[in-house]
């Protein structure tokens, strides 16, 4: 029988060698840091981030265990186009595997020396927020739409309106051709 392990304290090592799994789901308003950076319509019911963690050890000959968590989520968030300034459904994918070693100066120069993910092992890992971090890091730096809607001409009356707006440069035209006061 394998431990049940809690992702709110996950022992990664044990979690590792034991090749446990967990997944779950978590509501992205719950996820603050995420959220900070998104703008979903006031309409939109919040959305879900499901998640799977895998862990696994490599044994390297002649050198110490690896310890290796691979995580998969997703999510849809709302972000604003930089380009036309609309908002946008950006679909958001994590598929990463994570090494983690004994301390902080090797974390540091094993993450510089190559191109795979590592990270100081911690006594206890809470899982989720590893998920919000990675998420975090699949945003899009500059977020736009592949192809913008023009924007509206705005000397166009809107179609949605339920009048025709006065323009406010036909108020102009007329102050001109008006008497001024005091001749």
């Amino acid at each position: 029988m394998k431990p049940a392990f809690d992702p709110d304290r996950l022992d990664v090592a044990a979690f590792a060698r034991a090749g446990g799994t967990l997944s779950g789901a978590l509501t992205l308003s719950d996820l603050s840091r995420l959220a900070e950076g998104t703008t979903p319509p006031a309409d939109e019911p919040p959305g879900q981030a499901p998640w799977t963690a895998t862990g696994h050890c490599r044994h390297p000959a002649g050198r110490p265990e690896e310890i290796r968590l691979h995580l998969t989520a997703s999510a849809t968030v709302w972000l604003t186009c930089q380009r036309c300034l609309q908002p946008m459904r950006e679909a958001l994918v994590v598929d990463r595997t994570v090494r983690f070693v004994p301390g902080e100066d090797d974390a540091a120069r094993l993450d510089e020396e190559g191109e795979e993910d590592v990270l100081a092992l911690p006594r206890r890992l809470r899982l989720t927020e590893l998920v919000e971090d990675e998420l975090i890091l699949a945003l899009p730096l500059v977020p736009r739409h592949a192809v913008c809607q023009p924007p509206r001409d705005l000397t166009e009356p809107d179609p949605a309106a339920a009048g025709p707006e006065p323009s406010p440069f036909a108020a102009l035209a007329g102050l001109k051709g008006a008497p001024k006061a005091g001749r």
